[in-house]
């Protein structure tokens, strides 16, 4: 296209916009329009894409960081011929294809669902790591992000790891429109306090015109002949751009036009160009992945072994069966285990530093890529990342996530280390799996089962070393259970996980040596749970105890409680959990603390069965 036809084809995009948040009645047609020229000149000069073949492996990626600009992308479609115009006008519509926001389970073009700001050029991270690192192919990453979002630190976690790791293959395109949603950004249309904050991080920069397409034209140029560093090109840009009554005025943001078809008429009327994109520079497939059964580790019945440490023997297993495995590390490797993996393969290990936002979003980039992520780090420490899983369920991502040092079993470190929220937050992720081990073959099994699963998988790793119960054949599948202790005389059944097992399993020895028969369900599925077995244990023995290294909102007796949400008949449900604030204090002195050691569990046992017997 010569520069008279980009120009036309931004104004295409903008009347589309404007037509699609129009039709819809909802939408952000000015954030569209802002960045119209822009999508213009990368669509129609510099992007290498086959949208028949929306997997090839040499595509270029491109990744809308605003999100809420989707009526512009969704022009773009238009323009590629990919959706018509009748498809284009169910936006936001129920049923529709165009969704508020994009995301990659209804459009194949997508890459990672976005909304969420501050996401997108992490997630671009990642996509450009596995194409450099991993894929070792040309395949270069465009990300469209906003000014606002620039206040999120999840792009500088992301700016910082573009530049440690030379990304040149990224392109981070930022419309700087000077307008948020309730007034002006921070720092407006000042470009140069952009660009002094990304050259802080290593990354070269260009400050451009956003409406003047050739200008836009040499600035895509000069960020792909650039070598070493990624590039942020700073543009210029205005809101509603077009339209003299929306054009940089406050208080429109997430709007439609008020008088749309003013507006369209101003902009030149509806048109009908195209966009011949390029193709990706080379044919092929993706390389075949070799995918062999592990060796997984293997421990004897007695052995003290600590989960995390099975954890880490046995994805370094698993990285030698299937080389499609990636670790993704926190900065805590030696202490999650996850060391043993990058001494293994340390190609295919990724030290993403004390940044757990960066650190999930690269492994929804890598993931993205074909390939299978296993993240890692302190389980309280994943709160801090929580947002960014919860849009990787949205995208339909799969990934692994490993979360150590679970609860106050951790000891002396103090509650500032203790993940005793993990197991809510990982159970409230749309068709996430949640595995809670309590012993190392356990642990090894579930690793290699996670690997086979889909969506969100989490598995809660402990510190300290506790004994093997299983042995290194015994199987686990997802979503059962073990039941270590059952008689036909059994009065109460104590639900545990992790360190709550031993525990459960001594204090089921005290009460039977009373003459008090209790059963004990290892739940390592937290979710799905063993909904059969814990029925069955509530009629059999009318009385469940669960015992948790866990706050207990949302935890081990939420679940539990959940198996029984249909309608069928509940049973007396009592819970334990840590319900003090802890402070430093040794492992078993937490958990007496906490009332979830043998002792205290007993101690419920037999007030529980007492009370039975009195009523």
């Amino acid at each position: 296209m010569n520069t008279g036809d980009l120009v036309e084809l931004g104004q295409q995009l903008r009347v589309d916009s404007v037509r699609a948040a129009a039709a819809a009645g909802s939408g952000h047609p000015t954030s569209s329009m802002s960045a119209a020229d822009l999508m213009a000149v990368l669509f129609a000069r510099h992007l290498r894409y086959d949208f028949e073949r929306p997997d090839h492996p040499a595509n270029d990626r491109f990744v809308l960081s605003k999100g809420h600009a989707s009526p512009l992308m969704y022009a773009t479609y238009k323009a590629a011929g990919v959706i018509g115009d009748d498809e284009l006008l169910t936006f936001r519509e129920n049923g529709s294809r165009l969704e508020g926001h994009p995301t990659p389970r209804k459009l194949p073009w997508v890459e990672t669902a976005t909304g969420s700001l501050g996401q997108g050029l992490p997630v671009g991270v990642g996509i450009a790591l596995a194409g450099k690192r991993l894929d070792r192919t040309d395949f270069r990453v465009w990300v469209l992000c906003g000014d606002s979002e620039l206040a999120e630190g999840s792009v500088w976690e992301a700016a910082e790891q573009a530049a440690y790791e030379n990304l040149d293959n990224l392109t981070a395109v930022v419309d700087v429109n000077r307008l948020g949603q309730r007034g002006p950004t921070r720092h407006g249309h000042d470009l140069d306090a952009y660009a002094r904050r990304f050259q802080a991080f290593g990354w070269h920069t260009v400050e451009v015109d956003g409406h003047d397409v050739d200008a836009v034209d040499r600035a895509y140029g000069e960020a792909l002949s650039t070598r070493g560093q990624p590039t942020a090109i700073l543009a210029r840009t205005l809101k509603g751009k077009g339209v003299e009554s929306v054009q940089d005025r406050e208080g429109l943001h997430g709007k439609p036009l008020p008088e749309a078809e003013d507006a369209i008429a101003e902009l030149g009327g509806p048109r009908d160009l195209r966009i011949t994109v390029q193709a990706p520079p080379a044919d092929g497939e993706a390389p075949a992945r070799r995918i062999t059964t592990p060796q997984l580790p293997r421990w004897e019945r007695g052995e003290d072994v600590a989960t995390r440490d099975a954890f880490g023997e046995a994805l370094a297993a698993l990285g030698s069966a299937r080389d499609d495995v990636v670790a993704l590390d926190g900065e805590v490797g030696d202490s999650t285990r996850l060391e043993y993996f990058a001494k293994e393969h340390p190609e295919r290990y990724v030290e993403c530093y004390i940044a757990e936002q960066q650190m999930v979003a690269d492994a929804v980039g890598v993931a993205a890529r074909g390939w299978l992520p296993f993240a890692s780090t302190f389980a309280a420490f994943l709160t801090r990342a929580h947002d960014f899983v919860r849009m990787a369920a949205v995208s339909g991502s799969g990934l692994n996530l490993v979360g150590s040092h679970a609860g106050v079993a951790i000891g002396q470190d103090g509650p500032s280390q203790m993940g005793l929220e993990d197991l809510a937050m990982m159970r409230a992720v749309h068709g996430s799996t949640v595995l809670y081990p309590c012993d190392a073959n356990q642990t090894a099994r579930l690793v290699a089962a996670m690997a086979g699963l889909e969506g969100i998988r989490y598995l809660r790793t402990s510190r300290g070393e506790s004994p093997v119960l299983y042995g290194p054949d015994e199987e686990f599948p997802v979503g059962g259970s073990k039941v270590l202790r059952s008689s036909g005389q059994d009065r109460l059944t104590l639900v545990a996980a992790g360190v709550t097992v031993p525990e459960a399993l001594a204090a089921a020895d005290a009460l039977a040596e009373e003459g008090i028969a209790v059963r004990v369900v290892d739940l390592y599925s937290v979710k799905p749970v063993d909904v059969q077995t814990l029925r069955t244990a509530a009629e059999e023995t009318g009385c469940l105890m669960t015992v948790e290294d866990h706050h207990p909102e949302g935890g081990l007796g939420d679940a539990v409680a959940e198996a029984f949400g249909d309608g069928s008949p509940v049973p007396r449900l009592v819970r334990l959990a840590v319900r003090n604030m802890p402070g430093s204090a040794a492992p078993e002195e937490q958990l007496h603390a906490a009332g979830i050691d043998a002792a205290s569990i007993a101690a419920a046992g037999r007030l529980l069965v007492g009370e039975a017997i009195v009523s």
